[in-house]
């Protein structure tokens, strides 16, 4: 642990006391395993390694946070909920912890301002917002135990975000509401996705969504997926009132 501490005190002296002024206004609390935390918001592009060479960045404490901000949700969910079957409530948890609400949180708490990283800011995705929340949380309960982590995740998620009747509204993926329907009503749907020639500086990919051999809706974005998911939530719209009344 030493050999790790002295890496970050080379790596971070400059930077250590808007460091931990930063966090300690988020956690609310002073932590006790500093080096914990450095490494929480550590990002692989830094090439540290341990003396026993295992990386050292935020990716396994992402697994941890993962996993307990899903346990802590669990709970609340089967107490809140006592008439929630085991379906429901694995729907209703994936809401909570999507990646687009974790961003959400990452983005809240300006997480990114105090990752280490050698590639800029600018370049990095969405994604990266919601992988420190996750990395944040697994670092308190490795510090700090259960009790407090799980705090911190009523204080930061549940309490603040964590509305029962507006989660059961909420739409996680169209795409996936899409196919629901089209498979109850017996519709055919095909999803033609191909890469846009366009003069974009990143490469796009371009989807025409057919139902029924018609096609329904257009998009475009930066990756398949996003793609797909965009022309799904135009149809979505389209097709509202006949997707709502069968679902």
């Amino acid at each position: 642990m030493s050999f790790i501490r002295n890496i970050f005190k080379n790596s971070r002296s400059e930077d250590d006391g808007n460091f931990f002024l930063h966090l300690e206004v988020i956690l609310g609390f002073k932590p006790k395993s500093k080096t914990l935390y450095q490494k929480a918001f550590t990002h692989r592009s830094m090439n540290l390694r341990d003396n026993k060479g295992d990386p050292i960045n935020y990716e396994r404490l992402e697994f941890v946070g993962d996993a307990m901000l899903s346990a802590v949700i669990a709970a609340y969910l089967y107490e809140q909920v006592p008439h929630g079957d085991e379906g429901y409530l694995t729907k209703m948890r994936s809401k909570v912890v999507s990646r687009e609400h974790l961003n959400e949180l990452g983005k809240e708490l300006k997480l990114i301002d105090i990752v280490k990283s050698r590639i800029p800011k600018s370049n990095f995705g969405n994604n990266i917002h919601g992988n420190l929340f996750e990395s944040l949380v697994g670092a308190i309960y490795l510090d700090r135990g259960y009790k407090t982590c799980e705090r911190f995740i009523f204080d930061r998620v549940i309490t603040p975000h964590v509305d029962i009747e507006t989660l059961e509204g909420k739409v996680i993926s169209y795409k996936s509401l899409l196919i629901e329907w089209c498979q109850k009503e017996k519709n055919t749907f095909d999803f033609e996705v191909y890469e846009d020639t366009g003069k974009d500086e990143f490469k796009h990919f371009s989807v025409r969504l057919s139902i029924n051999d018609k096609v329904v809706s257009k998009a475009r974005a930066t990756s398949k997926k996003k793609a797909e998911e965009k022309a799904s939530k135009r149809a979505f719209f389209a097709f509202q009132k006949e997707i709502t009344k069968h679902l």
